[in-house]
């Protein structure tokens, strides 16, 4: 009998044994079906995709950030921005003006050298360009005029020496005038009555009053009282060099007015 008691006694305690053991796996089982974060420290389930929490999660939500509101000008900012506009208007202003004058001072020292260079009978040279640079595209026949009268050039001293040995030539008639003609022009230049008020005309008289025009550099007055000469016939070579020499000055004189009101063209 002791023997049996004992070997109930072994049995007994293995059957406890088991039912702990199956009671202590039912809790655990229990647990972790009723705390998934369990679990997953022990690695028995696995984690959840798609939930992050806000802790987990690598880039935070921004929010927009509201405009600011726009800074209140009062009437003394006003008052400064519009100062600051008008010295900015002004100093535009004067800065185009001062561009101006510089441009018409060198237009005008341009003109200026070119009449020095005619007047002396030399070529322009460089000043050809320079002319045809800024007088060319509104001044273009005084421009010809001026390069052509200076590649043959007719001085004002030139004029009026050969001027001075015509005197005879121009004082009488041309070939075709008759010989009542003649009596009575030379008679004419003896004896002449005419108003006090008026210049004489006889050949003598008007000679002399075109070389005096000649000596003050009137050669366009000169050229007239020479054409009412008797012999302005025989003096055809002078008559053309006067002319070139007025029509050279004149487009001088077109030029320097061009100079003068700013007229140059703006290629530059």
């Amino acid at each position: 009998m002791n023997g049996s008691a004992k070997g109930m006694g072994w049995g007994a305690r293995l059957l406890i044994a088991l039912v702990f053991i199956l009671l202590g796996a039912g809790a655990a089982v229990w647990g972790l079906a009723h705390y998934p974060k369990a679990a997953k420290t022990l690695g028995i389930a696995p984690a959840t995709q798609g939930t992050v929490t806000p802790a987990e999660s690598p880039v935070q939500a921004v929010e927009p950030t509201p405009p600011a509101a726009p800074p209140q000008t009062t009437p003394a900012d006003s008052a400064r921005i519009a100062a600051l506009e008008q010295r900015l208007n002004e100093v535009e202003n004067a800065s185009q003006r001062a561009e101006g004058f510089a441009g018409r001072a060198d237009a005008l020292v341009v003109a200026f050298a070119a009449r020095r260079a005619i007047d002396r009978g030399v070529a322009l040279g460089y000043l050809e360009n320079l002319l045809v640079d800024r007088f060319g595209a509104q001044h273009q026949a005084a421009i010809a005029t001026i390069v052509t009268a200076s590649r043959a050039p007719v001085r004002l001293n030139d004029l009026t020496a050969e001027y001075e040995s015509l005197g005879s030539e121009l004082k009488r008639g041309g070939p075709e005038e008759s010989w009542w003609s003649g009596f009575r022009r030379e008679f004419g230049s003896i004896v002449e009555v005419h108003r006090a008020n008026r210049p004489a005309m006889n050949a003598d008289a008007r000679y002399s009053r075109a070389l005096q025009r000649l000596s003050t550099g009137d050669v366009d007055q000169a050229l007239a009282e020479t054409m009412r000469l008797p012999g302005a016939s025989r003096a055809g070579d002078w008559i053309t060099k006067a002319r070139r020499y007025i029509a050279a000055h004149r487009a001088l004189d077109e030029v320097e007015s061009a100079a003068l009101l700013g007229g140059q063209t703006a290629t530059r």
